[in-house]
């Protein structure tokens, strides 16, 4: 397992919202980033709990928060566990008065709830070989052949994700 940070929320080409995962031990550039594709209200959530904004009435993830707490149950971290098929899959483990719990999540869910109590969030080391994405700028030498237009678009999207601020969504 690796521990990672919500490094941004992005949308991409065909306007799909994108979370991104990066080790909390690398820098921007460096290493490795998971991008696992995510609903506009899994989005939504993430970000507001990213930028601790106020909300009038409690969302989903402030809900389960809520509904944790008066329980006297206490996440303590979640991980995102598989990829099957090209479906991520988590779990969210709890501390409760019985004991620990672990509870089956989709990784939208899981991290939106850690997002909200401080929880910190974890990738299986074969997810992050299977999904992930190198997070670097390849150069091209003198003499050597352009990237191709695919690398270049993928060299520039991870530019832009080491630059994401969560402000630029609102």
């Amino acid at each position: 397992m690796v521990q990672v940070r919500v490094a941004g929320v992005a949308l991409d080409a065909t306007q799909q919202h994108v979370i991104l995962l990066k080790p909390i031990d690398e820098l921007p550039g460096e290493g490795q980033i998971l991008p696992i594709w995510i609903g506009q209200q899994e989005a939504t959530s993430i970000l507001i709990a990213i930028e601790g904004a106020e909300v009038p009435r409690p969302l989903a993830h402030d809900l389960m928060r809520n509904m944790l707490d008066s329980l006297g149950a206490r996440v303590t971290r979640v991980e995102v566990s598989r990829i099957d098929d090209g479906t991520f899959y988590a779990e969210i483990t709890l501390e409760t008065a019985a004991g620990q719990r672990i509870v089956d999540s989709r990784p939208s869910d899981a991290v939106a709830l850690a997002s909200r109590v401080g929880a910190p969030i974890w990738v299986a080391d074969a997810v992050m070989d299977e999904a992930g994405m190198a997070d670097n700028v390849t150069e091209v030498g003198e003499g050597e052949e352009a990237e191709t237009d695919i690398s270049e678009r993928l060299d520039e999207f991870k530019r832009f994700i080491d630059d994401v601020d969560p402000e630029d969504f609102r």
